[in-house]
């Protein structure tokens, strides 16, 4: 692939840059006015009172609060365990040269893309019981999540094998294989390197998503601190505490991913056997120079 840096827009001169500095501490200094005027207000109508905080450091507290993180995370990796290889499939079949594949293909991606989360979580809550399935409240919220995230996905797989040198499939079938072996040990490994900053971000939708488990009365985090304020009246407080650990979360996921990606730059590209299909010469050690097209 090239190294060539894309540069998009013009760098900015000294006269832009100024502007942008103005207009950076400008910003700042109207949300820092809009943050003080909310803890002002906050104060004179008594939410900032020590007891309403501190009463979110009780054990029985934590303990309700920790069974809804549990919740969100289980849904949240069973819905990515899921939807990573339905947007692979689906990606494949997209690029497949079957014209009844491709077609099917692109109508789930195109659909589940365009439809709503929470209509499809509806329409497994409200309709589908109806035609005689049935599915436990759990899956009625995961198996939405997974079909519109695996359309999604499908596209991020997708760019990220258009994304590829075309010089690398053409290498490869110049060396005899097929395009079933142009895929899956030349092409999609790549693709998936390319991509791996957008897949962490599709995750980090995945843990937002299962905050509609409301819907389905799923006991994830969101759903548990709406209870909680229902009880307490808190509900300032308690949906402040919930958003610093989704906060928190997200932010953890965002680390990995960077690490992840900085991992995979200074990681050497791995080798790899290229087949003899006609059985006349001895199999070729295959690595990215190889496949490099002059």
């Amino acid at each position: 692939m090239s190294g060539v840096n894309r540069v998009l827009f013009d760098a900015p001169g000294p006269r832009a840059r100024r502007r942008i500095a103005v207009a950076t501490v400008v910003s700042v200094l109207v949300m820092a006015g809009v943050v003080v005027l909310g803890l002002v207000q906050f104060g004179r109508n008594g939410q900032l009172v020590a007891a309403k905080w501190t009463y979110f450091t009780q054990a029985p507290i934590l303990r309700f609060l920790l069974s809804g993180i549990g919740t969100t995370g289980e849904v949240a990796a069973v819905c990515a365990v899921l939807a990573l290889p339905l947007g692979a499939v689906l990606a494949l079949g997209r690029m497949s040269d079957s014209r009844v594949l491709k077609a099917v293909c692109v109508v789930f991606i195109e659909f589940f893309r365009s439809v709503p989360l929470l209509m499809v979580i509806y329409i497994f809550l409200l309709a589908v019981p109806k035609s005689g399935y049935t599915f436990p409240v759990f899956w009625q919220l995961v198996i939405p999540i997974v079909l519109c995230s695996g359309a999604v996905l499908a596209e991020v797989f997708r760019a990220g094998v258009m994304a590829l040198d075309s010089g690398q499939s053409e290498a490869a079938y110049a060396l005899g294989m097929k395009r079933r072996q142009v895929m899956w040990i030349v092409v999609f490994p790549q693709a998936i390197r390319l991509v791996v900053p957008t897949l962490v971000s599709q995750l980090v939708s995945l843990l937002k998503d299962s905050t509609l488990g409301y819907a389905v009365s799923v006991a994830e985090l969101l759903n548990q601190a709406k209870d909680l304020s229902s009880y307490t009246h808190y509900f300032i407080q308690s949906y402040t505490v919930v958003a610093v650990v989704y906060i928190l979360v997200n932010a953890a996921i965002s680390q990995f991913a960077h690490a992840l990606e900085r991992r995979a730059r200074r990681k050497p590209r791995a080798g790899g056997v290229v087949p003899d299909p006609d059985g006349t010469r001895p199999a070729t050690e295959l690595d990215s120079e190889t496949l490099r097209v002059a």
